[in-house]
């Protein structure tokens, strides 16, 4: 009898600590490739990202010093990076796309202008091809992409 108890305490233990042990170990994955990207898109050290926020496999960083902007998309294999140099861009805004008949947003970019020659570069944020669960997360990374277009603004003010 007490060593059927034993084995259950220790399969429930196991059921439990392998997912936490993943979880971890896949955490600290992904903070190690966000670190490596960063520190090759800092331009041997021009670029110190200070402000940074990750949320649904995307992680958008800022130097407001010296106005650099980078978002890495952990969605797609290899994930994909796009830096943009704040400091020829006059402008950023956000442009979500909806579907042709309805209000459901299917896209997000943010929109930057160049200073020279006000020629537009667009960086993808959201797109409903990899949200698995169809526009689950389209919430919270339009209110993410909000925040940091004005963060953008900001740093492209002073």
């Amino acid at each position: 009898m007490d060593s059927s108890v034993t084995v259950i305490g220790l399969i429930i233990l196991a059921i439990t600590l392998v997912p936490i042990f993943f979880m971890i170990r896949s955490q600290s994955t992904n903070k190690a490739k966000i670190k490596a990207i960063l520190a090759q898109h800092s331009n041997n050290g021009q670029f110190n990202f200070t402000l940074k926020e990750t949320q649904n496999k995307k992680v958008l960083a800022i130097d407001e010093k010296n106005k650099g902007f980078i978002v890495i998309d952990f969605n797609y294999e290899p994930e994909e990076v796009r830096f943009v140099d704040l400091n020829t861009i006059s402008s950023c805004k956000l442009i979500p796309t909806t579907e042709s008949n309805s209000a459901a947003i299917v896209k997000i970019e943010f929109e930057f202008e160049n200073k020279a020659n006000a020629k537009k570069q667009y960086v993808p944020f959201y797109s409903i091809e990899n949200d698995q669960l169809g526009q689950v997360c389209l919430y919270e990374d339009h209110q993410l992409a909000k925040k940091w277009a004005q963060v953008i603004q900001n740093t492209l003010s002073v």
